[in-house]
C-alpha cells in the first residue's frame, strides 16, 4: 500500500483518487502523461463523480501513487498527468518551476525573447501553449484542467517572466470538445494590435488578437532559414504563405522574385505592411491555393522554388483517407509549377500523416509527372517546440526539401 494518504491537502482542499485499471499504468510507468477514459476503474472512482479540470491523485491498480493529474470525464482523454513528486502538487509553485525550466531551454536556444516557451506536454504543461514576443505573451490553454489553473498560470508567468502584457488567445475548437467556451482577452497589461518578430533578417509585423494561432508560427522558422540558403537569384512561390514569412526571407536572401498565396485578407496585409517596411518587393496573391496553383498553371508561370505549408488536412485518425488524397493533389499541382530543375519544400503538421506518406505523396506525384524527385534536406519542428520521447503526439511537423528534375 502507497504511503500517500487517500486524499491530500491543497490549499484547504483535497484531491480525491482517480484509480486505474489493472496493468494500465504501464504506459505512464514509461513517461507518457495521458489516461484514456477505458483505462479507469470507473467501478471505484467513477469519473462521473469529477468535474471538467478537477485536479486528482492518479493511482494504480495496487493504489501505488503515479502523480497528480487534472480530469475530465467528458472526454476521451479523461487525465493528463501534471506532476509524479507527490510533495508537488498541482498550483503555482508547480507552475513556476516548469516555466524556469522551459525558459532556461529557449535562453539555451535563442538570443532574443521570439520564442514558443511552453509547448504543452513537451515541457510537461498538458493543454498550455505560451509564445513570446519580447515583453508580450500569448497564451492559449485547451483543456479544462488549464482553464481551472488559468489565474495560477498567469502568476507564475509574471513572477518568472515579468511580461508587460498577456494576451489569452483562447479560441481554439479544440475548446468545444473540453466542453469550456472560447474567447479571446486581455490578460493583464496593454496588448498591442501588432508586434514585430525579427527573423532571418526581416523585422515581422505580426497580428496577435485577430491573427491565426497565437500569431506566429515558430515552428517553422528552421525550415525558414533553410529555404532562405536556397533562394538566391530564384523564382519563388509560397503557398498557404499566411504573413509571407518564407517568401519574405527568400526574397531578404536574394531571391529574384516572390509570389505569395494566401486565402486571408488580413495575412495578406500583414506581409505587405512587413515587405514595405523592409524594403521588399513580392507580388501577393489571394485566393484558394488549389485554385491558385491551378491558374498559375494556366499561366504557364514557372518557379525554381515552391514552399507548400498547408493547414492540417488530418486532424482527426478518420480523416485521414480525405486528408492524405489532398496532401497528394497539393504536390503534384506545385510540382507542375517548378522549372527543369527546382526546388520543393512540401510540410504537414498532421500527426496523423506518417512521414512516409509524405514522401511517398511527392514520389507519386514526380512519377505522374514524368520526372525525378531527389529528397536532399529533412526539417522539423524547431527547437522551441520539443519532443517528449514517450509522448509522440508531440512530434507533429514534417518538412522534406526534394530537388526535382525532368527525366530523359
Amino acid at each position: 500500500m502507497s504511503s500517500i494518504p487517500d486524499t491530500i491537502e491543497r490549499d484547504g482542499g483535497d484531491l480525491p483518487p482517480l484509480l486505474l485499471k489493472p496493468q494500465e499504468e504501464r504506459r505512464l510507468q514509461a513517461g507518457h502523461l495521458w489516461v484514456f477514459s477505458n483505462e479507469v476503474n470507473v467501478a471505484a472512482t467513477p469519473l462521473t463523480g469529477f468535474t471538467p479540470g478537477q485536479h486528482v491523485q492518479l493511482r494504480s491498480s495496487r493504489d501505488h501513487f503515479l502523480g497528480y493529474a487534472y480530469v475530465n470525464p467528458r472526454t476521451l482523454i479523461s487525465a493528463r498527468l501534471l506532476g509524479r513528486d507527490p510533495a508537488f502538487p498541482p498550483g503555482k509553485s508547480l507552475l513556476v518551476h516548469r516555466f524556469k525550466v522551459a525558459l532556461a531551454l529557449r535562453e539555451r536556444l535563442y538570443t532574443s525573447p521570439f520564442y514558443r516557451l511552453a509547448f504543452g506536454e513537451a515541457d510537461l504543461l498538458p493543454g498550455l501553449v505560451v509564445d513570446r514576443y519580447g515583453s508580450v505573451l500569448v497564451a492559449q490553454i485547451g483543456t479544462a484542467g488549464m482553464e481551472v489553473m488559468k489565474e495560477e498560470i498567469l502568476e507564475a508567468l509574471v513572477q518568472v517572466v515579468k511580461p508587460e502584457a498577456v494576451l489569452w488567445k483562447n479560441d481554439s475548437p479544440i475548446r468545444e470538445l473540453e466542453g469550456i467556451e472560447r474567447y479571446v482577452e486581455t490578460a493583464m497589461g496593454k496588448v498591442p494590435d501588432l508586434v514585430e518578430v525579427p527573423e532571418g533578417g526581416v523585422t515581422f509585423r505580426v497580428p496577435l488578437a485577430s491573427g491565426q494561432k497565437t500569431g506566429w508560427y515558430f515552428d517553422q522558422s528552421a525550415n525558414r532559414a533553410l529555404v532562405a540558403r536556397y533562394a538566391k537569384d530564384a523564382r519563388m512561390l509560397d503557398v498557404f504563405s499566411y504573413a509571407g514569412s518564407f517568401g519574405l526571407q527568400a526574397a531578404r536572401a536574394g531571391a529574384a522574385e516572390v509570389t505569395c498565396v494566401d486565402s486571408s485578407e488580413s495575412a495578406l496585409e500583414a506581409a505587405a505592411a512587413t515587405a514595405a517596411a523592409n524594403g521588399l518587393d513580392v507580388e501577393l496573391v489571394k485566393g484558394d491555393a488549389f485554385d491558385m496553383l491551378e491558374a498559375l498553371h494556366a499561366d504557364r508561370r514557372k518557379f525554381d522554388l515552391v514552399v507548400i505549408d498547408p493547414p492540417a488536412f488530418i486532424k482527426r485518425r478518420k480523416d485521414h483517407p480525405k486528408g492524405l488524397a489532398a496532401y497528394r493533389r497539393l504536390n503534384q499541382l506545385a510540382m507542375q509549377l517548378l522549372d527543369r530543375d527546382g526546388l520543393l519544400l512540401s510540410c504537414s503538421c498532421s500527426y496523423h500523416l506518417a512521414p512516409g506518406e509524405l514522401t511517398d505523396s511527392v514520389q507519386r506525384a514526380s512519377r505522374h509527372l514524368g520526372r525525378f524527385a531527389q529528397l536532399i534536406a529533412v526539417g522539423a519542428q524547431s527547437p522551441d517546440h520539443p519532443v517528449h520521447p514517450a509522448v509522440d503526439e508531440t512530434r507533429y511537423l514534417r518538412a522534406f526539401l526534394f530537388r526535382v528534375v525532368d527525366t530523359c
